[in-house]
């Protein structure tokens, strides 16, 4: 299959289940929901070390959000039930609250809820009140610059992590303009998104290492600078290769978000030195889920 005069490798993204939650942070102006929803996503991009992925998904209009204010609905996804439970509270605590103006509501509705103003409102010492509105219970925390308004708790809902792909280009510069403009078209997708820093990984791994302490290395089938080397899986015109990977709430926004990306990619072509679009896997020992570029992009 070629795209644009862009090779499409006949190979799957193999993805896993993960569990996640959406949550809605409102502040006075869009500046300072902004600023809540970075500090939260922050140190974000892989649970192979951050604990936690998460982005955010999209800008939400004053009609949008619970308390009528500007705000920023954000995704988070964990390995495990209480590894979420453990993410939230830590960064809604010291990355949300903390910040000016700022409040913060359940964007998933779910029979299965984790805390959210329940575990913060302690914060109060004893001053914090909470009020049903609609059967919904929301904490209101005395806080410095008026009160922090919280949701009582959020829904966890079932996830997937790992949806990728990979693009194979003359140079970094041309990868990197590529994938800029995937990450865009991606985003434009509801209920998936990009954890990684801007959107773009430019140190893809594999599961698994020589050294018995690291649960992941370098890709190195895919390093340019290895060829001769190792197997290489690339051709000689290839001096870069990026990966984007995407977590989705369900495979539909997986599927869609991966399309609107690759799709994103190609119309660079080879005349601005992308050549070929390609996918991590392995073998389907890592995961369930099984995106097939060709059938993805059919």
């Amino acid at each position: 299959m070629r795209i644009n005069g862009v090779h499409i490798d006949d190979t799957f993204a193999e993805a896993f289940p993960m569990k996640a939650t959406r949550l809605i942070i409102t502040a006075m102006t869009l500046k300072w929901a902004y600023r809540a929803a970075n500090s939260l996503t922050g140190f974000a991009s892989s649970v192979i070390a951050c604990g936690c992925e998460a982005d955010i998904e999209r800008e939400l209009l004053p009609e949008e959000t619970p308390d009528g204010r500007p705000g920023i609905a954000v995704i988070i996804f964990a390995m495990s039930r209480k590894q979420l439970v453990e993410q939230v509270r830590r960064r809604v605590g010291q990355s949300v609250m903390t910040t000016a103006t700022s409040a913060c509501f359940a964007g998933s509705r779910s029979d299965d809820v984790i805390p959210l103003g329940k575990s913060l409102r302690y914060f109060g010492d004893g001053y914090q009140i909470s009020k049903k509105v609609n059967g919904v219970r929301y904490w209101r925390i005395p806080v410095m610059h008026g009160e922090f308004l919280c949701e009582d708790t959020t829904g966890v809902v079932p996830a997937i992590g790992g949806g990728n792909f990979l693009v194979m280009a003359k140079t970094s510069r041309h990868g990197l303009a590529a994938c800029e403009r995937a990450v865009v078209a991606i985003r434009a997708v509801h209920g998936a998104v990009t954890t990684f820093p801007g959107g773009i990984v430019g140190s893809g791994s594999k599961v698994g290492s020589k050294y018995r302490f690291m649960p992941a290395s370098t890709n190195e089938v895919f390093c340019p600078t290895l060829k001769g080397q190792v197997t290489s899986l690339l051709s000689a015109e290839v001096g870069s290769v990026l990966e984007i990977v995407i977590d989705g709430l369900n495979e539909a926004a997986i599927r869609e978000a991966m399309c609107a990306g690759i799709r994103a990619v190609c119309k660079f072509g080879p005349g601005k030195g992308i050549y070929r679009i390609g996918a991590g896997n392995y073998g389907g020992k890592l995961g369930p889920f099984h995106f097939h570029l060709w059938d993805i992009l059919n």
